[in-house]
């Protein structure tokens, strides 16, 4: 009887050599063809692989592009070895379509080699898989096939899941395999696609089985051992096989009704057949089992001259699969190689680690073998890992960088520095930035169960409190402890009391307590010289005195910009620069803002710092808004929202700025829907900071939207928010102007003129020349509204020019439209001419239409507002680059202005240009001027 090598399976398999699986087959074929996923999951060697390579060379044609992965658990420990198989032989398609910073961060990942720029949150590489996967789909769809998922490294498995759930409807999918015991498959469907389908293998029968065994050559098998194979199997196909491979090979096959001459379990037939090896070639396959990635060149590398032949002998064996397109070593199953792994003595395994702690080219592999290899403390191993931890916390694996640093910890002698405590702590802080919150905290816990010095329980409650996330509360008991831990040490004191002023503005929504505690840690960062904390502390003081209209802001802003300054804290989202732009912005220092957040976005998107790019991006965008460049509002505040959903960060100031550019220069409906986002993810994480924001956002797009009691409900809600949080800049949110004026809609132009009287108070004192303005706005209508129709029209005529002079052009529009409307009431012609003018300007296309339909309810012989103009329809046929370029030319910007402001060259914008003049038929840079007045290119 011939016996084949099951372990072998061939290049590409039909479907028809899927044994037992029509169903399930047909199910996922389907699927797929609609465009989903398929997740396909079961116990070890129930055919999971073959129905993956069977779909995969079925759906996975000419016309998709085809990333495949497979991964064994000697390499689960490796970051990026799956990404690496999955774009290694694509990157030069891409590479030049990512942004540098994701562009340079994925090529470290894929290379091993050069300087990463990644922050300790890896957030641009896993930008970079998914702008990388969105590129390659722009050209052909994709089918992403990964085996074995189980044994992806964490590196690759988080980047491929943040990836999957964020493709929306772009054409990737995945086919994926995964080890499982019962249902436990919840994981991996939690980190797919959400069209995923989870296909389950079961048990073959024992009708199957048979036909499997004949397939595979075992035809000579009586019925009744075919019976006890299934028995003994319990239908695993995997298991079957090698049963039907023992008898073959057995020169005494069993009698009807004795049992099987092997062992039941799949370890027991590995065993069995590693007998047949050499003890080198035996040797050298535990090399290999114990290596991430094992090839011939690291065998050798390891000392073992006759790889080749040995490996030869073990594929006869069929426990070793051929790798015609690359140079690995692979085992046939990974329970191969973890059987031989774990049977092999304790000594030959250390020998094996000791060997490839010089023989592995990858410092993180060495290090390692080298830990591996080594029993007791080691102050030299322990700092190599250590050194492996920082590498992998620089490639963006914080959850590499914590089991090495754990590792590290374990070879750390209990005397000398740095104590095994310190890493223990650092490794619980790259587990806090790998999500594992849970790990994080029991290494606290453990170290403050030992821990003596005050530096080191104070540090493990820091990451006992960040590990609560947003439960800020939940930790209320920890506050106390850590204070007494604290001891007055001022440094100590400083981290203590920052973290309070957190809590004050998450938990409590107190804005007094939390400016408190951050000038109080302001103070104590200094008394102890740590200059970091400090400028954190008094940045977080100036923005928190900024937005309560606190007459202490000014100093504070000039306290916290003194020398020296921390690089790093400069250009945080929580920064000094951030302060200072806040404190601009709110000021009415329109261009001063704009360059000081332009500055601060450049520098990091130049440090690869995502976090914050989401927030200065995002801010840019509320600074244009305020300067009526709505086009370039919206354009900034998609790309900032897009940014957050890809990232998780900021996701609900995100959806609140984008929907205000979408109330002002996009569409309304999706504004409405942004801002019912924003205000459900505010209540749902109890952010008393952004729900006033949020329902402010609503009440603007409800007003926008013609719902001036939806509006009056929204914002008095804010109202009533904001004076409980002690805020009292109404620059902050600027929402006052809406209120009032939907309340004169609704028919209470008293309740109107008692919120302009109070905020006309504060925006006096603090000088808020725009607020005064909207103000006065409001306040002609109230007068309108009780008949001074004459005041309110001489009132908005200054209001205009006001803002005209500020910079504010949507507010000019508005109070352009204001006049318009108030003088249909009066007799004689009217004409919206103007305010259609201001608000085409400005690119506010949901104003223009309430202008056209203001313009069409006018009496007939009136004057009538011109029809729309072309230009805007047209310019939503370019690119977005194109449409921000145009939209910057309509507003008279020079093209070194424009390659400032969008962060690109002067050649780049030359060029954007010529592609603009193509797509709209037009010459020059005067015929796009000439589109944004009305007027058709001639």
């Amino acid at each position: 009887m011939t016996v084949r090598r099951d372990f072998k399976e061939p290049a590409r398999c039909r479907p028809d050599l899927v044994i037992g699986r029509d169903e399930l087959f047909t199910s996922a074929h389907e699927q797929l063809t609609r465009g989903g996923s398929v997740l396909l999951h079961g116990p070890a060697g129930i055919g999971k692989s073959t129905v993956l390579r069977a779909l995969a060379a079925d759906y996975g044609d000419a016309a998709r592009t085809v990333l495949r992965c497979s991964a064994t658990e000697s390499e689960s420990h490796l970051p990026f070895l799956a990404l690496a198989d999955l774009f290694g032989l694509v990157l030069d398609e891409v590479a030049d379509k990512l942004p540098s910073a994701q562009r340079t961060a994925l090529e470290s990942a894929l290379t091993g080699r050069g300087e990463s720029t990644l922050q300790r949150d890896g957030l641009a590489l896993r930008l970079a898989v998914l702008s990388a996967l969105r590129a390659l789909a722009a050209v052909k769809p994709v089918l992403l096939v990964a085996d074995d998922m189980q044994w992806l490294d964490p590196a690759s498995a988080e980047l491929l899941g943040f990836a999957a759930r964020r493709l929306g409807d772009t054409p990737v999918q995945l086919l994926c395999a995964v080890r499982t015991e019962g249902q436990e498959y919840d994981r991996q469907l939690r980190a797919s696609p959400p069209d995923t389908l989870a296909v389950r293998l079961n048990p073959l029968s024992p009708a199957q089985v048979s036909t499997l065994l004949d397939h595979r050559g075992y035809t000579d098998l009586p019925r009744s051992t075919v019976r006890e194979i299934h028995r003994t199997s319990g239908g695993n196909p995997l298991f079957a096989l090698e049963l039907g491979r023992a008898l073959g090979e057995n020169p005494t096959p069993p009698r009807p009704g004795e049992p099987l001459p092997v062992p039941t379990s799949l370890r027991a037939l590995v065993l069995s057949r590693l007998d047949m090896l050499s003890d080198e070639a035996r040797r050298t396959l535990l090399v290999a089992s114990a290596g991430a990635r094992p090839t011939l060149a690291l065998l050798h590398a390891a000392g073992r001259e006759n790889a080749e032949s040995e490996t030869a002998q073990a594929a006869a064996l069929g426990l070793l699969a051929t790798e015609p397109e690359g140079p690995a070593v692979r085992f046939a199953h990974p329970l191969i190689s973890a059987a031989l792994y774990a049977e092999a003595p304790a000594r030959e395994r250390r020998a094996a680690h000791t060997a490839l702690s010089t023989a592995a080219s990858d410092p993180i592999e060495r290090a390692r073998h080298l830990a591996l290899s080594t029993t007791g403390t080691d102050p030299e191993v322990a700092a190599r890992l250590a050194e492996a931890a920082a590498l992998a916390r620089d490639r963006g694996a914080p959850s590499v960088a914590a089991s090495l640093g754990l590792l590290a910890a374990r070879h750390t002698p209990a005397t000398g520095g740095p104590a095994p405590d310190e890493r223990r702590l650092e490794a619980a802080e790259d587990a806090i930035i790998a999500g594992e919150v849970d790990l994080a905290r029991d290494i606290a816990h453990e170290v403050l169960t030992r821990a003596t010095a005050p530096a080191e329980r104070v540090r493990a409650w820091m990451v006992v409190i960040e590990a609560a996330g947003q439960a800020l509360g939940d930790v209320d008991a920890v506050y106390p402890q850590v204070l007494a831990d604290a001891g007055d040490d001022p440094v100590l004191l400083a981290q203590v009391h920052y973290q309070l002023a957190w809590r004050g503005l998450v938990v409590q929504g107190d804005f007094a307590e939390a400016r408190e505690q951050a000038a109080h840690a302001a103070d104590l960062a200094a008394r102890g010289g740590d200059r970091r904390n400090e400028l954190m502390a008094l940045a977080l003081q100036a923005s928190t005195e900024t937005l309560m209209g606190h007459p202490d802001a000014p100093v504070t802003i000039k306290r916290a910009l003194k020398e020296p300054q921390d690089p790093y804290v400069a250009c945080h989202h929580n920064g000094t620069g951030m302060a200072r732009f806040r404190w601009l912005l709110m000021s009415d220092q329109l261009p001063e803002a704009r360059s000081t957040i332009t500055a601060l976005l450049r520098e990091a998107r130049r440090r690869g710092m995502v976090e914050s790019e989401v927030h200065f991006q995002r801010f840019l965008a509320e600074t244009e808004l305020r300067s009526g460049h709505c086009g370039r509002a919206l354009d900034l505040a998609r790309e900032s929202l897009r940014l957050a959903r890809d990232s998780g960060i900021g996701l609900g100031a995100s959806a609140m700025l984008a929907s205000l550019a979408e109330a002002s220069g996009g569409e309304v409906n999706r504004a409405l829907e942004l801002a019912r986002e924003a205000t459900e993810r505010a209540e749902e994480d109890g952010d008393q900071m952004y729900l006033s924001r949020a329902l402010a956002a609503l009440g603007h797009a409800q007003s926008v939207a013609g719902d001036a009691a939806g509006a009056v409900s929204s914002l008095r809600r804010v109202r009533e928010l904001e004076v409980g949080l002690g805020i009292n800049d109404p620059a902050r949110g600027r929402w006052q102007g809406d209120l009032a004026e939907a309340l004169v809609r609704v028919g209470e132009p008293g309740e109107a003129q008692e919120l302009i009287d109070v905020t006309r108070a504060h925006a006096l004192r603090l000088g808020r020349e725009s607020i005064l303005a909207v103000l006065d706005r409001a306040e002609a209508l109230v007068r309108a509204a009780q008949g001074d129709q004459d005041g309110a029209l001489v009132r908005l005529t200054s209001v205009q020019d006001r803002f005209a002079k500020l910079g504010y052009g949507l507010e000019e529009a508005r109070a352009a439209f204001a006049m318009a409307r108030l003088r249909t009431r009066r007799p004689g012609p009217t004409s919206y001419d103007e305010a259609a003018r201001l608000f085409r300007r400005c690119r506010a296309l949901p104003w223009l239409r309430q202008v056209e339909a203001a313009a069409a309810e006018e009496p007939a012989g009136t004057a009538a507002v011109p029809a729309p103009v072309p230009a805007f329809d047209a310019l939503e046929g370019l690119a977005s680059m194109e449409r921000q370029v145009a939209a910057l030319v309509m507003e008279g910007a020079t093209n070194r202005e424009i390659a400032a402001r969008l962060f690109i060259s002067v050649k780049t914008v030359e060029a954007t240009l010529t592609r603009v003049y193509r797509k709209l038929g037009i010459r020059s840079r005067v015929d796009i001027v000439r589109l944004a007045a009305g007027r058709h290119a001639k």
